[in-house]
């Protein structure tokens, strides 16, 4: 069998957390898999070492000289690059992403026992919870979890994952698209696959540092969402409970001042519950500040795709774990 890794890297990537990755998805477990890792590099300039960083630790470079297509060009640049290895797996992280020894091979088992299935997953974690903006994602997370768990949408943000190698070669993600993991999420659940949650592993990923990098990312996350109406009709052909959670998805997530009172009555009692400590309750007016930014971003998101305008990828800034 197989399996290919595919990681992106942006011009903001650091050669430290690059080495990180490198070290931490070279020690999985792959079986006895046919394993390729490929490490997908847009060059910030002709004295960019992680190319040669990235060689020297073994693993295999696709060197961009231009940023098309930013995230969804550089892994199609990839499968471009891996198609004669013709994977019949292919794994997708960021540099930031630290799964657990066993994802690999616990999503591969799960796409094998699931036909209509095209990506396997499992719940996210972060492990960079040093202030308040970033406790508050993780407080967030476990949230989406419980959401994830339910929900019949599923979608993995990032598609950090694995997906069935031919259905990822054969429809390709969508460049224009400013969230192009929802934009394939989409594609698929209107032609009847799934995504699987694996409940047997976990993935770890840094969370935002600051509201500024935080409030970038929402922004850009809502523009994605509002592209994806125009697969309203495709959804059409999707399941009922799919196209249920897929409406909700992108409606009430849209409001999220609404929930601010529900925050401040029963945060307080389930970070109490989950985390065991009292300090962790100041979390709940970063909750408070969260759901106000995420209002703004919501807002400013629609106003710039009525306005015909892009949204910008910006650096986040990360710690070096």
């Amino acid at each position: 069998m197989k399996v290919a890794v595919i990681v992106p890297v942006s011009p903001f990537e650091s050669e430290e957390i690059l080495r990180k990755s490198i070290e931490h998805l070279k020690n999985l477990d792959y079986a006895d898999f046919d394993v390729r890792i490929l490490y997908v590099i847009d060059r910030v300039s002709d004295e960019d070492r992680r190319e040669k960083v990235a060689e020297e630790m073994g693993v295999e470079v696709l060197l961009r000289n231009n940023r098309r297509g930013k995230r969804a060009g550089a892994i199609n640049d990839a499968l471009d690059f891996l198609s004669d290895f013709n994977p019949d797996y292919i794994a997708i992280f960021d540099v930031d992403s630290r799964p657990e020894r066993n994802f690999v091979v616990e999503c591969v088992k799960a796409l094998e026992s699931y036909q209509n299935c095209y990506i396997a997953s499992s719940k996210r974690y972060i492990y960079n919870g040093i202030n308040l903006v970033s406790e508050t994602v993780e407080a967030e997370y476990y949230f989406i979890n419980f959401l994830l768990k339910r929900s019949r949408f599923k979608q993995f943000n990032g598609m950090i994952g694995v997906l069935k190698g031919n259905l990822l070669m054969e429809n390709r993600l969508n460049e224009w698209a400013a969230a192009e993991d929802a934009d394939f999420a989409t594609r698929m659940h209107a032609e009847r696959f799934s995504g699987i949650l694996v409940e047997t592993t976990k993935l770890h990923e840094q969370a935002p540092l600051t509201w500024k990098d935080l409030y970038s990312q929402r922004k850009r996350w809502y523009y994605g969402g509002i592209q994806l109406w125009r697969y309203r009709r495709k959804m059409r052909k999707a399941r009922r409970s799919v196209r249920l959670s897929w409406y909700m998805a992108l409606t009430l997530t849209y409001l999220p001042v609404l929930y601010i009172p529900f925050i401040v009555l029963l945060s307080p009692i389930l970070l109490l519950y989950h985390y065991r400590r009292l300090s962790k309750v100041k979390v709940v007016v970063g909750l408070v500040v969260h759901a106000l930014l995420l209002q703004i971003a919501a807002v400013n998101a629609l106003m710039s795709y009525v306005r015909g305008r892009d949204v910008e990828w910006d650096a986040i800034k990360r710690v070096v774990d």
